[in-house]
């Protein structure tokens, strides 16, 4: 039996970092517990509402933030506030598939422009790892807005 799977970021500032990683996947942020969003309505408007309802102080409202797969495939991903700041390279981290299928320079191509978007994001470049056939089709390196390392692959 397999099981669902959560990816967690720790973070200074969840909303922000959600937002950054929504765009990059086209996830989505799902609406608050017993809540039923009319169509068009704004799932984060919606937290803010539900927040200061159940009489969560403002400043613990922006602890946690949560995106998931609009079609249900991909993991759930979790954002939640931590005070330390990132020391070191992370052991486990994302591989955005940006050109599934492509090879040379019409892939590599496909990632610069891919790369491009997330800068005007927010993320930072890092290093482009040419082809080497047959072990590697090429990628770039880059990190999120809280400097955690993702590849575009």
């Amino acid at each position: 039996m397999s099981r669902e799977l959560q990816i967690t970021f720790d973070a200074h500032d969840p909303a922000a970092l959600s937002l950054f990683w929504r765009e990059v996947l086209g996830y989505v942020h799902p609406g608050p517990p017993g809540v039923e969003l009319a169509e068009g309505a704004d799932p984060l408007a919606a937290w803010a509402d539900f927040l200061e309802r159940v009489g969560v102080p403002e400043e613990e409202r922006n602890t946690r933030s949560a995106l998931e797969d609009p079609d249900g495939d991909g993991p759930r991903l979790f954002f939640q506030q931590v005070p330390e700041d990132k020391v070191a390279k992370n052991r486990v981290h994302l591989d955005v598939r940006a050109a599934p299928g492509l090879q040379g320079d019409e892939r590599m191509a496909a990632l610069e422009a891919e790369c491009d978007r997330l800068v005007a994001l927010g993320a930072k470049r890092g290093r482009r790892h040419e082809p080497e056939p047959p072990m590697s089709l090429g990628f770039i390196v880059m990190t999120d807005p809280e400097g955690n390392e993702f590849c575009l692959d």
